[in-house]
This record gives C-alpha cells, sequence and structure tokens, in this order.
C-alpha cells in the first residue's frame, strides 16, 4: 500500500499551530477512510453486526477511551507499545517543572520509544541534552541526516514499529525530505521531530530557517508546528496514533527551539483531539460482501492471490488463506516474505522484472484476488492488459486506491488482516475450495519452462546472480536483507528467498539509491542477533557511504556485499535496450584508468575500520562470503561483476506481459 495523503481542516488543533489539514492530492475531502483506524480497532464493526455476520467479535481495544467534553466526543488513547500511565516511573515529580525538551522525551519514553536516529544542530541541541538524560532511549548517531531517515525506515519496516528520527532546522530538516517521501509511498509508520527557530524568528528568513512544515506538507501524512510547550504530551500521542494506525505513513513535529527551552508541568492526560479521525473507521465488512468473494472463489477454475506490503501484518491469515483454498500466490517487491517463496504455490514475485509465470498466471486467470495492493505502474505495465481476463477483488484500507489505477469488480476497504481472517472462517465453515488441480499443473508446466536462469561469464567472473544465490545457500535465507535500487535491488529480489515477513528491505515507490545501507543500521540497531545483510550496488552504496563510521561506533553487525560494476547498470540497461548502447554518464569508474576499481571501497573501509575484502574470481566467491559473515562486527565485501549483465526477465514499461523479455544483456546490440 502506498501512501495517500488527505486535505481538510477537520482536526482541531487549537494553540497548536500546524500546517492547514491532513495533507493531500484530493483537496475536495476532509479526511481519507484509509487513516482512520489502528492496529487494532481498524476494520470493526458493531457488535450486533458481527454476531449477525456470525464471526468471533474480535476483543475491543482497551487502548481507546471515549470521553464526553460538553457537546463534543473525545478520543483518547496510549500507544500499544507504552506502559500504562500507572506503571511509567517519571524522573521528574508531579508537579515539577521541567524543559519542553525534556517533555518531548519523556513523551517519547512514555510511546514505548527504545531507539532513536538523531543528528544534533543548533536548534534541536535542547533535545539532544534531554536524550542524554533519559535511561531508556538510545541515539543512533548516523553521520547524514538521510542516513537517519533511511534508518528509521528500516527499523520501522523490519520491526512493525514507529521509527522515529531528529534533525535540526533548516538544512537539517530538509535532508530527511527524500526519507519521508518514501516513507509515504511505502506506508511506513514513522514520526519526524525537527527543531525550529524561535517563535519570534520565525517567517523573518533567520539562520537556518526552512518552513518544514510547509516544504514537507505533500509528503507526509500529517504535520504539526507546536507553538505552545503544554500541547507537546498531546501531539506526540497524536503523531505516534496517526503514523500507526489505518494505513501507515510519516508524521512530522516542528518544535521551535524556544518552546524548548520553556519550562512546564506537563498534562499527561490530555486527550488526543482526533474526533473526526476516530468516527470515521473503516466498517467490518458486511457478510454479504464476503459470501460474494466466496462465491467467486467456489466458481473460478484460475485464480491468482496477488498480495502486496499491505498484508505484511497479515502473513498469518494469507496462509492460512491459501492452505484453505489451494489458490497460487504472487507478490509485489513490497510483499516479499509475506507468504513463503519455498512453498510450491508460491510464483514468486511479478511485474516488471518478476517471474515469467506469475506474470502468465495473472495474465491468464479468471479471478485475481488482490490483497494489500495498489496496483503500481511497475506490477501492471499496460493497464487494459493486466489481469483482463480476471473478474478483480480487491481488499485494501486506503479507499483512495480502490478504482484508482484497475477498476475491481468486487471491493472492500477494510485491513486486510480482519478481512481475512473472517473471509478465512467462512471457507472453513462452507467448506469451499475452487478446483485448481489442472491450474496448478499448467503453472507448473511453466515454472519448468521459464525457470529464472542467468548465463555464467567465462575467465571465472562472477554473475550477480551467482552472488546473490551463494548468499542464499550458506545463510539458508536466515537473513534480513536490505538494498539500495537498481540491478542489484531486483537480483535480491529475484534469487534470495524470502520465507518470512520483516525480512526484506528495500525503496519500492520512491526508488531512492542509497535506502541499504542505512536502513541496514535500523534493522541491525534493532536485531542485533539476526544476520543484517546489505546487498548494494556501487552507485547506490557511495551515496551514504559515510555510515560506514556509523555501524563503527554503535558496533552494528551489518555485512555489507556491493556488486560493483563501476556502472549505474540499471540505466547502463535501458541504454543498450533502448538507446543503442549509448552512454550518458552512467561510468562511474575513473575514465583515465578504466583497468582499475574507482572509487576504492576498500580504503573507505579501512578509514573507518570496518574489515573488508575484494573477490575478483567465482572460485573465490564462496569462501569470501563466508568469511564475511563469520567475521564479528561489521563486514564490507567487494564483488566485482561485470556490467554487461542485464535484470531478466523485463516487461518494458507501459508494455504487457506478451512484450516480456527473457534473452540477452549487453554483450549484444539491439
Amino acid at each position: 500500500m502506498a501512501a495517500t495523503g488527505i486535505a481538510g481542516g477537520a482536526i482541531a488543533m487549537q494553540v497548536c499551530r500546524r500546517s492547514t489539514g491532513l495533507n493531500s492530492r484530493r483537496s475536495e475531502e476532509n479526511l481519507s477512510l484509509a487513516e482512520l483506524i489502528s492496529p487494532i480497532r481498524r476494520g470493526i464493526s458493531s457488535s450486533r453486526g458481527r454476531i449477525r455476520a456470525g464471526i468471533e467479535p474480535f476483543e475491543e481495544p482497551r487502548v481507546i477511551v471515549k470521553e464526553s467534553q460538553g457537546s463534543s466526543t473525545i478520543f483518547r488513547k496510549q500507544s500499544e507499545a507504552s506502559p500504562p500511565a500507572s506503571l511509567f516511573q517519571s524522573r521528574y515529580g508531579d508537579s515539577e517543572p521541567r524543559k519542553g525538551a525534556d517533555i518531548l522525551v519523556e513523551a517519547l519514553e512514555r510511546q514505548g520509544v527504545d531507539i532513536v536516529f538523531a543528528y544534533p544542530g543548533g536548534a534541536s541541541m535542547e533535545i539532544h541534552q534531554a536524550l542524554t538524560r533519559s535511561t531508556c532511549i538510545r541515539n543512533v548517531l548516523c553521520r547524514h541526516e538521510q542516513g537517519e531517515v533511511f534508518a528509521a525506515e528500516g527499523y520501522a519496516k523490519a520491526s512493525g514499529k514507529v521509527g522515529v528520527c531528529i534533525a535540526t532546522s533548516g538544512p537539517g530538516a530538509t535532508n530527511l525530505v527524500t526519507g519521508l517521501a518514501d516513507a509515504a509511498l511505502d506506508s511506513v509508520p514513522m514520526v519526524a521531530i525537527t527543531g525550529q527557530v524561535p517563535r519570534r524568528m520565525i517567517g523573518t528568513d533567520a539562520f537556518q530557517e526552512t518552513p518544514i512544515v510547509e516544504v514537507t506538507r505533500s509528503i507526509t501524512k500529517h504535520n504539526y508546528l507546536v507553538m505552545n510547550v503544554e500541547d507537546i504530551p498531546r501531539v506526540i500521542e497524536e503523531a505516534f496514533f496517526l503514523a500507526s494506525s489505518g494505513r501507515p505513513g510519516p508524521v512530522l513535529v516542528d518544535i521551535p527551539k524556544d518552546v524548548q527551552q520553556q519550562f512546564a508541568i506537563p498534562n499527561w492526560s490530555q486527550p488526543i483531539k482526533l474526533n473526526a479521525y476516530m468516527q470515521r473507521l473503516p466498517r467490518f465488512p458486511e457478510v454479504a460482501q464476503l459470501q460474494q468473494i466466496v462465491r467467486l472463489i467456489a466458481n473460478s477454475k484460475r485464480p491468482v492471490v496477488y498480495c502486496g506490503g499491505g498484508c505484511m501484518n497479515a502473513s498469518e491469515e494469507v496462509r492460512e488463506f491459501v492452505k484453505l483454498t489451494g489458490i497460487p500466490i504472487t507478490m509485489t517487491l513490497m510483499g516479499l516474505g509475506i507468504f513463503p517463496q519455498s512453498d510450491s504455490r508460491s510464483l514468486h514475485m511479478l511485474g516488471m522484472h518478476g517471474t515469467v509465470y506469475a506474470n502468465y498466471a495473472v495474465d491468464g486467470a479468471d479471478l485475481l484476488l488482490a490483497f494489500g495492493v495498489r496496483f503500481d505502474d511497475r506490477v501492471t505495465g499496460k493497464l487494459e492488459a493486466f489481469a483482463s481476463r480476471a473478474s478483480i477483488v480487491h481488499i485494501d484500507i486506503d479507499p483512495a486506491e480502490i478504482g484508482k489505477n484497475k477498476q475491481p469488480h468486487v471491493s472492500l476497504c477494510a485491513d486486510v488482516k480482519p478481512a481475512l481472517q473472517s473471509l478465512n472462517l467462512l471457507l472453513r465453515e462452507q467448506k469451499v475450495k475452487p478446483d485448481v488441480g489442472s491450474w496448478i499443473a499448467e503453472l507448473e508446466e511453466q515454472k519448468l519452462k521459464w525457470p529464472l536462469k542467468y548465463v555464467e561469464f567465462g575467465d571465472d567472473c562472477i554473475a550477480p546472480q551467482h552472488a546473490i544465490q551463494t548468499l542464499c545457500e550458506i545463510t539458508q535465507g536466515n537473513a534480513i536483507i536490505s538494498t539500495g535500487v537498481g540491478q542489484h535491488q531486483m537480483w535480491a529480489a529475484q534469487w534470495f528467498k524470502y520465507d518470512k515477513p520483516r525480512r526484506w528491505l528495500t525503496s519500492g515507490g520512491l526508488g531512492a539509491m542509497g535506502f541499504g545501507l542505512p536502513s541496514a543500521i535500523g534493522a541491525a540497531a534493532t536485531f542485533p542477533d539476526v544476520p543484517v545483510i546489505d546487498i548494494d550496488g556501487d552507485g547506490s552504496f557511495l551515496m551514504n557511504v559515510q555510515e560506514l563510521a556509523t555501524i563503527h561506533v554503535e558496533k552494528l553487525p551489518v555485512k555489507i556485499m556491493v556488486l560493483n560494476n563501476q556502472h549505474l547498470g540499471m540505466v547502463v540497461q535501458w541504454e543498450d535496450r533502448f538507446y543503442k548502447a549509448n552512454r550518458a554518464h552512467t561510468y562511474l569508474g575513473d575514465p583515465d584508468h578504466e583497468d582499475e576499481i574507482f572509487p576504492d571501497f576498500l580504503k573507505f573501509a579501512e578509514g573507518c575500520k570496518i574489515p573488508c575484502a575484494r573477490v575478483t574470481k567465482r572460485s573465490n566467491l564462496k569462501a569470501a562470503i563466508q568469511k564475511m559473515l563469520d567475521t564479528p562486527g561489521p563486514y564490507l565485501l567487494d564483488v566485482i561483476v561485470p556490467h554487461q549483465e542485464h535484470v531478466l526477465p523485463m516487461i518494458p514499461g507501459g508494455s504487457s506481459f506478451k512484450d516480456i523479455i527473457t534473452e540477452g544483456d549487453g554483450r549484444k546490440t539491439y
């Protein structure tokens, strides 16, 4: 699911000044149904409706408290991750004044935050001083604000919790922009906190002043400019709720320096003021809607499940659905790991660089069950030709995605998890299982006919696919993999096998180069005992290479395997295919010394005290990878690969399955 914003001014902020309304490309609506729901509560209807549908009631969330204040209704929420207020031990007395920065840090503690990614500056110094007084929050000091926001994304993607990053005003805040846009497109729960110049200087073009609320309005789910220190507890609670509820996304909180310095006694019992947001929760699917889907499943002969990142919290339900129905399943780039790729019913990834048999299945399906997806152009290609023979069922929590790109025949605006729980219950009760035997056999033939393959280069050269395949064999798939963006990203999606959710960290919607190493930092800080490996390209790696210093100083055991072809590989592939191999600034080496590897990543690593090695021959590859994995702490392995290799299969942009390319590389003229 990708993030779509919402416009309007329905959330009353009173003395907290911020951007006008929740952000949106759909300015005619006040609020979107997609954002209205907490991870537990979303998709729940009234008790009577649940009983009428014959569905066991879900546990009502105890973290939501409804109160009446005069003529209005107020909803209060305590974050699921945070300890109950009665159990939280503040280091301050109840009536003891403290700085706004200390109130902010305690608000984060009350949300259960244990790790933040923060880089200090003039307007955020007070926050960093307060962080030093915290006994339960660790700051991972990345060496660039883009590194910290990507690290917060990696933390959130790997853990499922809200990632937190903190930056100063001006250039510090604007350095977060790419990461905020990335989190918005990939629906990543994140709270970004920025320092701002003092209130009296806002709008005067003061030193390091940037109106970051206005800058980020269209790429955040919501944002705040806090003008009163007393609002900090409520604003932080709202920010975490908004970031993690409904369709997750980034929320920005901008706090002027004088607000951080102001003394106050915090009121931790302030209710959050999201009345309209809470009251427009998507209802639980009606039994008639679910029965309609059941009938379509029962009557189908060639069904396919197409699931994406919106199913990340519903992996068990997706697996049960496939087990109950026997329907084959394919996943998007963002959905890898939701269903085990080692299962025979898995068709692996679909789309531009997906398997032939996954795209064949969607092209020939009579029923497409689209769960938690947005029909992205890199999946569909030519929209009119995508699943043109199929009835389409679309379940997604964001109503903006329903019918936006591809019109479904049956749609449910609901959280996938409770929707599938109910659907699975109906399938069990009615013993519905479609007759898909001949369809499965047909797809098995396609798997045998069109397996993923690559051609080994001569002279003991290392094919990049072989490097990833070898890594997968040695680790047996037990690792968290992060990537940059480009050919190496697609090869990592194709050749490493993902059997668990949240083991695959990549920039999908935005395609942000430089994502791999920082996101691995976020994952390693969260799961220090799980192998975390950044499979990177030389172009992407160079964009945030400064984070080598971070993994050394923070003692994070991140392994880095750079597939180094001295080129911007994916752009080179398109040059080969569509521009007669004319090189237009895609060579990243030293043109005066093309026989040398440039830049020398080993010297970068040595300068940051990171153990490292380079491997150039296929015969030495396995031992080099094994040494990387066996070496305690971080390690960089520079794997030299030929730049002529292409990512295949490939469906050119805007084309259909019939245009799929399965052969060739840069050694051939097109």
